[in-house]
């Protein structure tokens, strides 16, 4: 685990250098965690990418994004528009963090944030060793506020 200050600049890092976040599990529901921080991080400017496999499109503040099945779908469609997935933000339950990794790896994304509560030292040990940069038991919404 690295120290504080190493933290924080993996940190600042991400947040600085992410311009596509998929929001994984982002729910249609406004007072869920993942519905405000995924309409949270589209107010600051970066491109929020909804994966949820129950639903279609998610309205977030009078727009309409397309909700996608999974991260593979999610990838490929912004890769038709010539972009790609910079940053994954997990709102799932910890048990499925080693198959969402496996993904991030598969698609070459460089970026994952698990939310609070949300960890799995192995997965990410994994991920870190594909070159994958990750934060776990975190919020992204904090911790962006945090540094405005």
């Amino acid at each position: 685990m690295p120290d504080t200050a190493d933290r924080n600049k993996l940190i600042d890092e991400m947040l600085t250098n992410a311009k596509t976040i998929a929001v994984l599990g982002m729910s249609d529901k406004t007072y869920r965690a993942s519905h405000n921080i995924g309409r949270y991080l589209a107010t600051q400017g970066y491109r929020v990418i909804p994966v949820n496999p129950g639903l279609s499109e998610i309205a977030v503040d009078g727009k309409v994004l397309t909700c996608y099945r999974s991260l593979e779908d999610a990838q490929a469609a912004v890769a038709i528009e010539g972009g790609k997935i910079d940053l994954v933000d997990v709102f799932r339950a910890s048990e499925h963090v080693p198959a969402i990794v496996e993904d991030v790896i598969r698609l070459h994304i460089p970026y994952l944030w698990l939310q609070d509560e949300v960890y799995h030292d192995e997965a990410v040990a994994q991920a870190e060793a594909a070159g994958v940069k990750c934060i776990q038991n975190d919020c992204i919404f904090r911790e962006h506020a945090a540094r405005r």
